[in-house]
């Protein structure tokens, strides 16, 4: 099968910048699995934060706003944001951390903050001892990931793009034609492929004799525990010293620590924690350690007063960093017609328009598009080789 693009991995990378590309071009999208998204993609916490991670993935989440929250006509059946907020805490010993934030000034512009009595009426459960800063980011909203991803698997489709799934790469030679993919004993054929492996990213490389740009896979546990109780008794499996919160749990922020130590939300009536760990993993199908489950529960416990009766689910995902923690977007500038989208960090959710949007750009070798210009050298595989002296 010959076409102008071949991507390699249907989670949200691949699938965004298919969804972009089939617009003007012939697109063969491979995924290893036999669904996409079974992997990072589906696992996320469904944040959008337009002041979480480093300037750049700040950049690409603002960059992707205006779609997410008016996507085009049919491209999902409901609101692919809905309000949530997200409220930033700090003890006593992350003031500094927390001053060095606060003013950074694409923060300031989207967060107020709050003072104590005000952070414990947004999060009755909360310790007092958390609270001495805090700042809300009122803009915050949860993403509906699965319509998301299936917005763009759809619209992709419609656009002409071709989806193989368990398509596993088995090899990638470049020839004089373009390059030649083997997966699951077909064969594509097509000038450029775009790395949207994740995790894989580094390994689907290494199939073309590509160097590595020093991907670092990472484990991000997460896990469901019950609401506190909030009848008069405080008996259940969410016990607590307070009184019941007055302030029904959906209507809570996503509360994170200064010191990304743990966050947690509210999930369909239940709340979601994360020890927010990043243990370095050779890419697999995550799972959650229960040493990682114990720490989950005791940070949570440590700044609320709630007791963890019970872990109703637990599950784990893969987040891919490089050295400077930016995602990688560009064309291999050692092997012609490569091209990554690779290390979104767990960021690949947020930013995925915007990141399709460029990479599609890039890939064209097409205008970017209005603004992007200043991000394409912080993104760019070259830098990489740059500060490593490769």
């Amino acid at each position: 099968m010959r076409a102008d693009f071949i991507v390699i991995g249907a989670g949200i990378a691949g699938a965004g910048v298919a969804y972009e590309l089939a617009r003007q071009a012939s697109v063969v999208v491979l995924e290893g699995e036999s669904q996409p998204g079974y992997h990072s993609t589906g696992r996320s916490a469904a944040l959008f934060s337009e002041i979480y991670g480093n300037a750049t993935v700040r950049a690409l989440s603002r960059g992707s706003r205006d779609f997410l929250l008016t996507p085009p006509r049919g491209f999902a059946a409901s609101s692919l944001l809905k309000p949530r907020g997200a409220l930033f805490i700090a003890n006593s010993e992350q003031i500094d951390a927390y001053e060095a934030l606060r003013h950074a000034p694409d923060v300031v512009r989207y967060t107020r903050e709050v003072d104590r009595a005000e952070g414990l009426r947004l999060v009755p459960i909360l310790k007092e001892e958390w609270l001495e800063r805090a700042m809300i980011e009122e803009g915050a909203q949860d993403i509906d990931v699965h319509s998301l991803h299936q917005g763009f698997l759809r619209g992709m489709k419609e656009r002409g793009a071709t989806l193989v799934t368990s398509g596993l790469v088995q090899s990638i030679v470049r020839e004089a034609q373009g390059w030649r993919v083997v997966a699951s004993g077909q064969e594509f054929l097509a000038p450029v492929v775009i790395n949207a492996a994740g995790a894989w990213a580094d390994e689907i490389a290494a199939l073309a004799g590509v160097a590595p740009i020093g991907l670092e896979p990472r484990r991000r546990t997460a896990l469901l525990v019950d609401a506190p109780d909030r009848s008069p008794s405080g008996a259940g499996a969410g016990a607590q010293e307070r009184p019941p919160p007055d302030t029904p749990i959906e209507q809570w922020p996503m509360v994170i620590d200064i010191g990304d130590s743990f966050y947690f939300k509210p999930d369909a009536g239940r709340l979601l924690v994360s020890p927010a760990d990043e243990t370095p993993s050779a890419p697999c199908d995550a799972q959650p350690d229960d040493l990682d489950v114990a720490i989950a529960v005791d940070r949570f416990e440590q700044a609320t007063s709630v007791v963890v009766r019970q872990v109703r689910h637990s599950w784990a995902g893969l987040r891919s960093f490089v050295a400077d923690r930016s995602p990688v977007i560009g064309f291999d500038a050692a092997a012609p017609g490569f091209f990554w989208l690779a290390a979104q960090g767990g960021y690949g959710i947020q930013t995925s328009w915007a990141a399709a949007e460029l990479a599609a750009a890039l890939a064209l070798r097409a205008t970017p598009p209005p603004g992007a210009e200043s991000l394409i050298t912080a993104v760019s595989p070259t830098r990489l080789a740059l500060k490593t002296g490769v």
